[in-house]
């Protein structure tokens, strides 16, 4: 613990002490939480950026790497849509239960490691992935290695939440969540035109060896952690830990949050791709896999997260979010593709704006144990995409693309129950502070 502050500040202490100004001038710097942290411009931050970068298009290209295949595997396995789904929800899940305890070891051997090894032992799984002989196969390999990727969505927030300034965090995350983005699109837009040539199978090979290259790129970029301190968490501490975040309102909201926005996401591109190979479309599936290009919207919206809270405030970032998504399943409704293609970039970008406020959120909120913080926060949130894929698809097989519309709807509407119920509070602390002062 550091000693106890006797309320002077820096500079006056500086001045009390008989050592030379060189010497204040050191222990000023030593006594900066955020002296020699990474930040734009500075040595190291942008390998910190590309590493990252390469880990986000693995997990999202890994993770989601059967989603655009759905129509496929159906076709081919002979499978109804929300017995199919479950190839992406299975992952997600695998991930969502992995990711607490993981982050927990990654308190003991750091997160660099832990994402190092999170991404090869994913990478391996999925050159295995192909040659799954039937859906119960698929499913099973799909959720282990859901948690093999589970170690590295926790690990990398905590990575660049002691890595980085606090002023650089949300354009570090975005970043972070950017190449979500680029490994989604990458990954779908791969695997459809792979499949339309030779087949679901091949496509998932062709992601899986995506994946090794990304694994490889980050292994060599990412710089040494000098901020962490290795610790052993053992179940008591763990959910001391988790209870102590839990019991946090604003992160219980957040967490909810992320959850809802995800639940959206989940379900609309779990089912997209039936609707667009079936009337009044009917489009091929490599045009069906062309279409998740709309990820590049998410890419911008996610970098651009850190601007927009600087204009608009968390809340206000979050209302922008909410709306934009819930334009854009209205939009989706048409039977247009054009229209439905506008629909689709706006959730899109509306989810990753969504995700890069709420997941930074998280990351400047908790001060302590913040591995877990995040794990708490991927934990909900791949929940959420685990019951969007399952229940949008559900909503998909029994009252089609309204369902899966209303569906989403109904969680942007929970979405913004939680920003404005925020709101309100905070408005009432501003009263009664000022009350006080008066």
């Amino acid at each position: 613990m550091p000693p106890a502050d006797t309320g002077a500040s820096v500079t006056d202490r500086a001045a009390a002490s008989p050592k030379s100004s060189t010497d204040t001038s050191s222990t000023a710097a030593a006594v900066d939480p955020e002296s020699g942290k990474l930040h734009p411009g500075g040595p190291g931050y942008r390998r910190m950026s590309f590493a990252l970068f390469a880990a986000g298009v693995a997990t999202f290209a890994l993770l989601y790497s059967t989603q655009a295949l759905l129509p496929a595997i159906s076709g081919d396995l002979g499978v109804t849509p929300d017995q199919a789904s479950w190839t992406v929800s299975a992952a997600t899940l695998g991930l969502a239960l992995g990711v607490i305890p993981l982050s927990a070891v990654s308190e003991r051997f750091g997160r660099r490691t832990m994402m190092t090894a999170s991404l090869s032992v994913a990478a391996l799984i999925a050159m295995l992935v192909p040659f799954a002989p039937s859906l119960g196969w698929l499913i099973a390999l799909r959720a282990v290695q859901g948690v093999a990727l589970a170690g590295l969505p926790a690990s990398a927030m905590a990575f660049l939440a002691e890595e980085v300034r606090a002023k650089a965090l949300v354009a570090a995350i975005g970043l972070f969540v950017a190449g979500n983005s680029i490994g989604g699109m990458s990954g779908r837009i791969v695997t459809g035109w792979v499949a339309q040539a030779w087949g679901w199978r091949a496509a998932l090979g062709a992601v899986g060896l995506l994946a090794v290259v990304c694994a490889v790129a980050f292994r060599l970029l990412v710089p040494k952690a000098r901020h962490f301190a290795s610790r052993s968490v053992g179940p008591r501490v763990l959910a001391r830990a988790l209870g102590g975040h839990l019991a946090d309102p604003l992160l219980r909201r957040l967490y909810g949050i992320g959850a809802l926005f995800m639940t959206v996401f989940g379900a609309v591109y779990t089912v997209i791709g039936y609707r667009l190979v079936a009337a009044p479309f009917n489009l091929p599936q490599g045009i069906v896999g062309s279409i998740f290009i709309v990820y590049l919207v998410g890419t911008a919206s996610s970098a651009a997260a850190g601007t927009l809270v600087g204009r608009m405030g968390r809340r206000g970032a979050l209302y922008l979010a909410v709306g934009a998504t819930s334009a854009g399943l209205l939009l989706t409704l048409a039977q247009s593709v054009v229209a439905v293609l506008a629909g689709l970039v706006l959730i899109t970008a509306g989810f990753f704006a969504g995700h890069a406020v709420a997941s930074s959120s998280v990351s400047r909120t908790a001060k302590t144990a913040r591995a877990q913080a995040s794990a708490l926060y991927q934990c909900a949130y791949y929940v959420g995409s685990s019951l969007g894929g399952a229940l949008g698809a559900a909503a998909f097989h029994a009252a089609g693309w309204d369902g899966t519309v209303l569906l989403g709807l109904a969680a942007m509407v929970g979405a913004a129950g939680i920003t404005l119920y925020a709101t309100r509070k905070a408005v009432v602390e501003r009263r009664l502070l000022h009350l006080e002062k008066a």
